[in-house]
């Protein structure tokens, strides 16, 4: 007796690349049988087309601001069964704490997770973090049945130099599986890259370079977050030149509750992949088989008896209009999210210490060009200009085309601040702080008045951690983020409506519509991506991988 039948539905055999008319048996959480059945608990799926669940390659569940349990119901009802996540924002904030607590999480969430261990904390020597994480460290962790791997290797200077940290690291994970993320990397630096191991890279922005990275022997995961968009400039090349799918998936990396809710979550991927010419298929397979044969998930990834049973069905293929969701043969609704969530460790809930908070810490001097942070319209990468500013008496006084940004350490009481003009942010009248800074999360505010910046990050400490909106001196509104200054206690949709009513009252303040203005906001700290960047320590010119002097 089977528990269910899924009747006569187009089925999607991912593995050979064809849609086959057929019933799935269900039994056990596992699929007993594909082919022809009849049983009591028959479901019709008639002109539906059922597929795997998808995966997610590589996600911070910290970026949703919300716990593995709240995140789950974030993201499953949009076919998303499984997720591969790397939480080293939380463990940069916590160390072995952390990862104890995501393990615990991810074991009791009814979302599939598994856990790549971080391996750069943190992920510079620019920067100034809250805890360790070595090799040592990951030795406790290796063996747990979640845990697949290293996570993403930032630091690859680190790597081409064979730093002993680093390589301590690799070697101890040899035979898992190694992320990777090098933007930009290429030639023999690639090659040295991937000789030491890492297998895997999701910071590509166009087709030659995931192309020349897939070649050099990486897989490649195609990202689409809330704010790095990469889909739309490699998924043309995949169609010109589709011999090169096997060897690429999905993730999405960072994306906001407000953003799956709008946009679907691996879906979206798919959705718009197949809009840019994509054989659905192709795209479906992406989502689902080559992920989990990359991660050696060998029980999912692929309707066939035996596997679990991680099920989407879908109204449309062509739109990818999810009808139904199932994990390990429940379907996914109401009833299915009522595990009891165990209570987050006290340790984990008052991470945000200030010392010496000042103006007098934030003043940058304007002599001639001086350099200012340029971003990107849709893009996390920024441009290093050397420009001059507005200023009075020597001093960068911000307006709507050079805002101020700047960074305070918030973990060990240095004291350490500092600030820089950041180009095409466009905050007037107002400031924005948040402890959400990867990837060490210090904290970050953006202004055009340093009263409104003191007075935001001061409130970021009030509510030990989270986002903060002042204007006038006036705090417009917060988000309490106490897991580590990450994540809330509070359901999904209470962390989506809260993002939502800061978004409008941000937008307001003069900040473009293109940018969101507190992701992009928290990638502005990050030392890894190109081109410039600001942390506690300063300016860092990550082309050439160095501290600016002031």
């Amino acid at each position: 007796m089977y528990d269910f039948i899924l009747k006569n539905g187009n089925v999607i055999d991912v593995k050979n690349e064809k849609i086959d008319q057929a019933d799935i048996a269900v039994k056990d959480g596992k699929i007993a049988g594909i082919g022809h059945f009849s049983g009591e608990n028959v479901i019709d799926c008639t002109g539906k087309y059922i597929t795997p669940g998808f995966i997610d390659a590589h996600v911070h569940i910290e970026s949703s601001m919300a716990t593995p349990m709240e995140f789950s119901k974030a993201v499953m009802p949009h076919g998303t069964t499984t997720v591969i996540a790397d939480p080293h924002e939380l463990v940069n904030v916590k160390g072995n704490e952390a990862m104890e607590y995501i393990l615990d999480a991810a074991g009791d969430a009814p979302l599939g997770i598994y856990v790549m261990m971080p391996s750069s904390i943190p992920a510079t020597p620019f920067e100034t973090n809250g805890a360790d994480f070595t090799a040592e460290d990951m030795k406790q962790w290796k063996d747990h049945p979640l845990v697949l791997g290293l996570g993403e290797v930032m630091c690859y200077p680190a790597v081409l130099s064979k730093e002993e940290q680093i390589m301590k690291k690799l070697e101890l994970c040899k035979g898992m599986v190694i992320d990777g993320h090098a933007p930009g990397l290429s030639g023999e630096d690639l090659k040295a890259y991937v000789e030491a191991g890492v297998m895997t890279d999701h910071e590509c922005t166009s087709f030659e370079e995931a192309k020349e990275k897939c070649l050099a022997g990486m897989k490649i995961l195609v990202r689409e977050g809330s704010a790095a968009r990469n889909v739309e400039n490699i998924v043309p090349g995949l169609v010109k030149e589709p011999e090169f799918i096997a060897h690429f998936m999905f993730c999405t990396d960072d994306k906001h509750l407000d953003t799956i809710e709008n946009e679907g979550h691996i879906s979206y991927n798919i959705k718009k992949s197949i809009q840019l010419g994509m054989n659905p298929i192709s795209a479906v397979k992406m989502a689902t088989y080559n992920a989990a044969k990359t991660y050696g998930l060998n029980d999912i990834g692929v309707l066939e008896e035996g596997k679990d049973a991680d099920i989407v069905i879908l109204d449309s293929l062509e739109s990818v209009e999810v009808h139904s969701v199932y994990k390990q043969g429940r379907i996914v609704n109401t009833e299915f999210f009522t595990k009891e969530v165990k209570p987050v460790n006290e340790s984990m809930l008052h991470t945000v210490v200030l010392k010496n908070i000042s103006k007098d810490k934030i003043q940058v001097k304007a002599e001639g060009k001086i350099p200012v942070i340029g971003m990107i319209p849709g893009q996390i990468v920024t441009k290093f200009l050397q420009e001059e500013v507005p200023s009075k008496e020597g001093l960068f006084t911000p307006d709507s085309e050079y805002s101020k940004l700047c960074v305070f350490e918030r973990h060990r009481g240095t004291g350490n601040a500092a600030a820089a003009p950041i180009k095409g942010y466009g905050i007037t009248n107002g400031a924005i702080a948040t402890s959400v800074a990867h990837d060490s999360h210090n904290i970050i505010a953006a202004g055009d008045n340093d009263k409104d910046i003191i007075k935001a990050v001061q409130t970021i400490e009030e509510i030990q951690g989270g986002y903060a909106l002042v204007s006038e001196g006036r705090v417009l509104g917060t988000l309490p983020l106490t897991v580590a200054g990450l994540l809330s206690q509070k359901p999904a949709k209470d962390i989506q409506k809260g993002i939502d009513e800061l978004l409008q009252k941000a937008w307001r303040l003069g900040i473009s519509r293109y940018i969101d203005p507190f992701i992009t906001l928290s990638f502005m700290a990050l030392p890894v991506i190109p081109s410039l960047r600001l942390t506690d320590l300063g300016l860092v010119d990550v082309d050439t991988f160095q501290l600016l002097k002031s």
